[in-house]
């Protein structure tokens, strides 16, 4: 799945891609990237294919990702029981396990209070289910993402109050949250935080805080989400219930497993790093997820057409925007409801009810999205970062608006929704930029009334009048970050491919090496002038077009997402017939059972030099 976070950055490891010569002679593309290929040891490429039996691509790929042959095979079929850590290795959760475990044995009353994002709904149902098998139904808690905003509030620990709880579980937010979470220990919550944002050197006073971004953790875990965190609370609790005899006497101990598909939804959305354990919960959650065995994740596939064995890209791109549709412009809690429900009927209608909000959705993100690039395409000079802001704009969308223009113009971006003397805002960042670290410290000289997020995201509420001194101190810091200047935009690549080394079979061992997201991007291919022979818009703003090799015979297929009226966009409408530079991914596609290979491209140049096709 294409990501920002592929895009070279301003880590330090690899600022040294400057100093690198442009492949082809591509300085600057269609989108003002220049093109470098990833520096791949052949001799160990070589060797891995050879032991293992790997094709050429994968081998190389590998290699250049700095993957030995030791570890090559942990990472092309990653389990739990090669990498999941102990739980007890995070700090506070035994302690939150245990009491968790006490309110279970003595039936107190449990609530569950969980952002409104998909990673909040996963983590509630993974949480909600394990309760369930061990006899608790808990309160659901989600806030209402424009009357509450993100986050506990004291009103709503009060409600909780109210409902007779007596330990809540803060999932996927909290760690941030004094004053909110004192007002809930002053109810008399016992309050247990499962959370992965940025944490300060204070942490709330609570019963227990899990966050491996704590700062009394080694953060070897810190990629992990909060759905992952959860099922490993859930790992620690059915330990202590075990120890303690709580599964004899006629209770059934639940396979916890069961839950993977939650846990990988949960972290394909949160835009989590694809590497170690998150690799192992998203390759065994995508199986247990093909079984269809939970009833709103199988309701929700069928009304969005998902009639294949789901990937990544389902997760992040399909079901992922539909469950966040209710928390961004609907219910909040219909993404939660329907991944925890057992009933088939309550799950149809939620699911064709977020279907159509996600539809809503979309036309809203459209003219917010057309609103923000109006206002950046006004500015004299783009910063290391880019912040805009309007009256009227829908906070449920600014952080998918913030993710397109991260996409558009390589750099972190923050959509800040005004609504007279206050504005709600959200940010997205490229890898090397720790857009998390950023907001906290703009909250802490006072910039924003509150704020948090982690290294690729994060949000906030600002007062009106101060949106300029927030701009300049977010630039200030992101340049600080970034070495003294904008990030770079190169575009890494993977390898050099002819028209005729394009195929359906290159394409099906490229997949060997999904799921792909951060961590792990999709290995990306240059096509060195080729012709192209076609061109046009298909649906709103996408492009098809087609390859020819320059000499030789051949042609590819291709087409390009969402970019009418962009760079690129005006380049392939226009360069009918002339030789270009293509960079991008294949695809092995299957239509009326007959499966072809498809080139999705990102970026394109033209070849000046007219140079032939092809490297390998």
């Amino acid at each position: 799945m294409t990501s920002p976070a592929d895009l070279q950055s301003a880590d330090p490891k690899l600022l040294d891609v400057n100093a690198k010569p442009a492949f082809a002679g591509v300085t600057h593309s269609a989108l003002g990237r220049k093109w470098v290929m990833r520096e791949t040891d052949e001799r160990a490429a070589l060797a891995m294919s050879q032991a293992l039996g790997l094709p050429d691509i994968v081998a190389r790929v590998l290699a250049g990702r700095g993957i030995g042959i030791d570890d090559a095979e942990k990472f092309l079929s990653p389990t739990l029981k090669d990498l999941l850590p102990d739980p007890s290795r995070f700090v506070d959760m035994d302690k939150a396990a245990d009491r968790l475990a006490d309110a279970i044995q003595a039936n107190e009353k449990i609530a569950i209070f969980a952002d409104y994002d998909v990673d909040g709904a996963t983590s509630s149902a993974v949480l909600a289910r394990f309760l369930r098998a061990c006899g608790t139904e808990p309160i659901v808690y989600i806030p209402d993402r424009i009357k509450e905003g993100y986050g506990p509030s004291a009103s709503a620990m009060k409600k909780l109050a109210e409902q007779d709880a007596k330990v809540v579980l803060m999932l996927d937010c909290g760690t941030t949250a004094f004053d909110s979470l004192k007002a809930g220990k002053d109810e008399g919550l016992e309050i247990l935080v499962i959370d992965h944002h940025e944490a300060e050197s204070q942490l709330p006073d609570v019963y227990a805080l899990v966050n491996p971004n704590r700062m009394d953790e080694d953060r070897v875990y810190g990629h992990l989400c909060t759905a992952g965190l959860a099922f490993m609370l859930a790992i620690a609790t059915n330990r202590s219930l075990r120890q303690r005899g709580f599964w004899t006497d006629g209770r059934t101990e639940p396979v916890l497993t069961r839950w993977l598909d939650l846990v990988a939804l949960g972290t394909v959305c949160d835009v989590m790093k694809l590497e170690g354990i998150n690799r192992a919960f998203v390759v065994q959650g995508l199986k247990v997820m093909a079984k269809r065995d939970n009833i709103g994740l199988r309701a929700l596939g069928d009304i969005a057409g998902i009639n294949s064995a789901p990937e990544a890209y389902h997760l992040g791109f399909v079901l992922g925007p539909r469950i966040n549709a209710g928390g961004r412009i609907g219910e909040a809690g219909l993404g939660a409801d329907l991944l925890r429900t057992n009933d088939t009927a309550k799950a149809s209608a939620i699911a064709t009810r977020l279907d159509i909000l996600n539809g809503e959705r979309r036309d809203i993100e459209a003219a917010v999205f057309e609103g923000a690039l109006q206002q950046v395409e006004a500015m004299k000079e783009l910063g290391s970062v880019v912040v805009v802001a309007d009256e009227g704009w829908h906070p449920g969308v600014v952080g998918i608006v913030a993710s397109r223009l991260v996409e558009r113009y390589s750099r972190p971006a923050c959509v800040i929704a005004l609504n007279g003397a206050e504005g709600t805002g959200s940010g997205r960042s490229v890898i090397g930029v720790d857009l998390g670290v950023a907001v906290i410290a703009a909250r802490q000289k006072g910039f924003l009334i509150k704020g948090g997020g982690h290294a690729m995201a994060a949000g906030f509420s600002l007062a009106t009048e101060g949106l300029n001194d927030f701009r300049a101190f977010l630039d200030e810091r992101v340049e600080q970050q970034s070495g003294g200047g904008a990030v770079s935009p190169d575009l890494r690549l993977e390898g050099a491919l002819s028209i005729r080394g394009a195929t359906v079979e290159l394409a099906e061992e490229v997949s060997r090496l999904a799921p792909f997201g951060p961590g792990n991007p999709e290995p990306r291919f240059a096509l060195k002038a080729a012709r192209l022979t076609f061109s046009d818009i298909v649906g709103k703003d996408h492009i098809r077009f087609s390859l020819a090799a320059s000499s030789g015979g051949g042609t590819l297929e291709g087409i390009a997402f969402r970019v009418v009226g962009t760079p690129l966009g005006d380049l392939l409408l226009s360069s009918r017939d002339q030789t270009i530079h293509a960079a991008g991914r294949l695809k092995a596609d299957t239509w009326q059972g007959r499966t072809r290979v498809k080139f999705h491209l990102e970026d394109a140049a033209l070849a000046l030099g007219g140079a032939e096709d092809g490297e390998r």
